[in-house]
């Protein structure tokens, strides 16, 4: 990839209990752990797909 390849910054702002499963299991693939913990990610199709998935559990900025 470039260097200047975009970033995305994902916090979960909800919780996941009583959620799906499989929301959970984004979630977790994203990286996240807990309540307002925040990751960079790159701009990927992959991580767009999970986001997309728990969008009402996650905050994300472009950088």
């Amino acid at each position: 990839m470039p260097a200047t390849s975009k970033k995305l910054r994902v916090t979960l702002v909800r919780s996941t209990n009583t959620k799906l499963p499989s929301h959970k299991a984004c979630v977790a693939g994203l990286g996240l752990r807990r309540m307002r913990h925040t990751v960079e990610l790159q701009d990927t199709p992959c991580v767009r797909g999970m986001i997309n998935k728990v969008y009402y559990l996650v905050k994300v900025e472009e950088i």
